[in-house]
C-alpha cells in the first residue's frame, strides 16, 4: 500500500519574531502554550533558515591507569541559528529583527514547518528565544539579491510541538 512520504522540503516553512516576553510554565506542554498566547510577526523575504537543536558539549577525561580518554555530555547548547534574508527595508518582521539586533534581551521565536502529515493536520511548531546577535547585509556581485544575514543566539531549550494528523 502506497502511503504519502514524511519527509518534506523547506519550502513554504516560516520564522517569527516576538516579544522579549520570558516564558515560564510547569512543564513543556505548558510552556508551548505560553508561546501560542504571544503575538508574533512574521519574517519575509527568507531564503534560509539555517539549522538550530541542542548538541551537549564533549567533556573529556583522561584516566591516568589504561590512558584512554573517556567522553561525558556536558552543557547542552541549541546553537546559533543563521537566519537570511533577501533584503526588504520595509518588511515588519525583518524590522523587528533588526531592533532586536540594538538590544541585549532575548526574543521569542517561533518557526513553522511545511510538514502538516495531510490536508487538514497541522504542521510541526519550534518556539524558543533568542538573542539577535547580528543582522548583516551582503550586496555581493551585480545579478546578486542582496541579503541580510541575521545570527540567533539560542538561550533556552527548543520546544517542539509535533505535527498531527487531521481528521478525515
Amino acid at each position: 500500500m502506497w502511503r504519502r512520504p514524511r519527509i518534506t522540503t523547506a519550502s513554504g516553512s516560516t520564522i517569527a519574531i516576538g516579544p522579549a516576553t520570558p516564558v515560564t510554565g510547569a512543564n513543556e506542554a505548558a510552556i508551548i502554550t505560553a508561546y501560542k498566547a504571544l503575538t508574533f510577526v512574521p519574517v519575509g523575504e527568507v531564503q534560509n533558515l539555517g539549522e538550530f537543536g541542542d548538541e551537549a558539549n564533549d567533556v573529556t577525561f583522561t584516566s591516568l591507569s589504561d590512558a584512554r580518554v573517556r567522553h561525558l555530555k556536558g552543557a547542552r547548547d541549541a546553537g546559533v541559528l543563521a537566519l537570511v534574508c533577501g533584503r526588504d527595508p520595509l518588511d515588519a518582521g525583518q524590522i523587528a529583527l533588526r531592533a532586536a539586533e540594538k538590544t541585549n534581551l532575548a526574543y521569542a521565536i517561533r518557526i513553522i514547518a511545511n510538514d502538516a502529515p495531510d490536508e487538514t493536520g497541522t504542521p510541526t511548531e519550534f518556539y524558543f528565544h533568542a538573542l539577535v546577535q547580528s543582522a548583516k547585509d551582503s550586496y555581493g556581485e551585480a545579478d546578486d539579491v542582496v541579503t541580510t544575514a541575521f545570527n540567533l543566539g539560542i538561550t533556552t531549550a527548543v520546544f517542539e510541538e509535533e505535527a498531527t494528523a487531521g481528521t478525515p
